[in-house]
């Protein structure tokens, strides 16, 4: 006896010729593309446009950063220090009608206002040829900010660390899920190397924040990465010796055994997802550990990374390892920077000893990477972001912190066709709202599509429509 899906499937093998014809003619029809005729069609691996970009490495800071004290120096911080905002010539900062924009999750004491301002707790000094001002904590990224074009006028609406996953996916958590930056990246490129993964993550994400591909399917999340050529994957060897033969024939046994449950359940996005993952696995038995084994670099480029430094090595070998990966032509490398729980950058209380202990781990690590990439002709071709889930309060919380901050805040990208050593838009002068050139994460979002040669909209999926606002614009002012 077989089951009746089996007997189905099989019986529809016969008719596999007369249907093949009648379903390439639908597919010619559906995908005609005329001045009249815009029927969806799904994405075939290439760019939409040229592109200026191959590959994007996308540095995420989780708990928030303080715009105020990294890229956006507010001397009236200083100024009018222990004096509430509305005792200021800034008390216009607070209108409701300004406040407005905030999506409540669950009121938890964080994410709320704090009207005492606090001054600034590190000094701004100019560097480059552009004469940027940078924060003190951050020398080595300050060394390299000719390279820089920093935004300085974003905006979020989730004031909790849903915000992690609003500024990947362009949605706040209580809308429900929805793939990420990466997934789309992932979803609308063909790969540059066969044997790598197009999309990988390092380091540790939290459940709010684990998964990419969502309604896209999950052969579009990220394969998770750790720079241990022993164990950079996992169940990536075998726990006994076993010959490379030997690994081929079960290979091929479970391609065979794929195949034949592939024609019981031929429209499965998990199983198709699985049978992919594990082919490409096999490739990457072989292909990982030789990336992650920094064996070949020399001593140079390891110090460059800041890997003979103890606070900086661990972050330093996720970044030389990313440079070896999109050397190898992996499209999209998404690194988050102390993640587990609220995240390393959240300081709620100790402000300047957690900031500059954080700066210390990605300062050298970061500044490496950007001379590391130009000087291997590599940084004009790779798009390299930073950034975190929102700001952090110009008031301060109890004696020495700053409390989560939606309203304005900063984001930087250098390399990829992106203009060096400007700032584009600013916060208000005590840092508290976007002001001028406002942009919402998913502006960051179109700008790296557009390097990349894609249009959003044409990668939509049926059944999926996006918000306006999904969509995002790009900054073109920093192209």
């Amino acid at each position: 006896m077989f089951p009746r899906r089996t007997f189905l499937a099989d019986l529809g093998l016969g008719f596999t010729g007369l249907a093949l014809g009648a379903m390439l003619h639908r597919d010619r029809l559906a995908t005609a593309q005329s001045p009249i005729d815009h029927a969806w069609r799904p994405p075939n691996g290439k760019p939409h446009f040229k592109p200026k970009a191959k590959s994007v490495i996308w540095l995420f800071m989780n708990g928030g950063v303080s715009h105020m004290e990294s890229f956006d120096p507010k001397p009236m911080l200083t100024k009018y220090a222990g004096k509430t905002i509305a005792e200021t010539p800034f008390a216009e900062a607070q209108d409701p009608k300004k406040l407005a924009l905030e999506r409540l999750v669950v009121p938890d004491g964080n994410g709320n206002q704090r009207n005492t301002l606090y001054p600034l707790q590190v000094g701004f000094r100019k560097h480059g040829q552009s004469g940027i001002e940078v924060s003190d904590w951050f020398p080595a990224i300050a060394s390299q900010v000719d390279k820089l074009a920093i935004v300085r006028s974003m905006w979020t609406t989730d004031s909790n660390h849903g915000a992690q996953t609003q500024f990947h996916s362009g949605r706040h958590q209580n809308d429900g899920d929805y793939p990420t930056l990466g997934g789309w990246v992932h979803y609308g490129l063909g790969t540059l190397n066969e044997n790598l993964p197009q999309f990988i993550s390092m380091g540790t994400r939290e459940y709010w924040n684990k998964k990419d591909g969502h309604y896209l399917g999950p052969a579009h999340d990220a394969v998770p990465l750790r720079i241990d050529p022993n164990a950079p994957l996992d169940f990536g060897r075998p726990e006994r010796p076993f010959a490379l033969e030997a690994q081929q024939v079960g290979a091929e046994l479970v391609r065979d055994l794929n195949t034949l449950r592939g024609v019981e359940y031929p429209n499965d996005p998990a199983l198709a997802a699985r049978i992919a993952s594990y082919e490409l696995a096999f490739r990457m038995q072989q292909s990982i550990p030789e990336v992650v084994d920094f064996a070949q670099e020399s001593e140079e480029t390891k110090t460059l990374y800041g890997i003979d430094q103890a606070h900086s090595r661990d972050f330093g070998m996720q970044l030389l390892a990313t440079r070896r990966l999109v050397e190898r032509g992996v499209r999209f490398v998404q690194i988050q920077h102390g993640g587990g729980g609220a995240g390393a950058w959240d300081a709620h209380g100790g402000l300047k000893a957690n900031h500059e202990n954080n700066a210390k781990a990605v300062d050298q690590p970061i500044a490496g990477l950007l001379i590391d990439l130009q000087r291997r002709g590599l940084l004009d071709e790779t798009l390299v972001v930073f950034a975190t889930e929102f700001g952090r309060t110009p008031g301060t919380q109890g004696s020495d912190g700053r409390d989560h901050h939606i309203f304005g805040f900063s984001v930087w990208m250098a390399g990829g066709g992106i203009r060096g050593g400007v700032v584009h838009g600013s916060t208000d002068e005590i840092g508290f709202h976007a002001s001028e050139n406002r942009h919402y994460v998913t502006d960051i979002h179109a700008t790296i599509l557009h390097q990349l040669g894609l249009d959003s909209r044409q990668l939509e999926v049926p059944g999926r429509k996006r918000l306006e606002i999904d969509h995002g614009k790009p900054i073109m002012e920093i192209v």
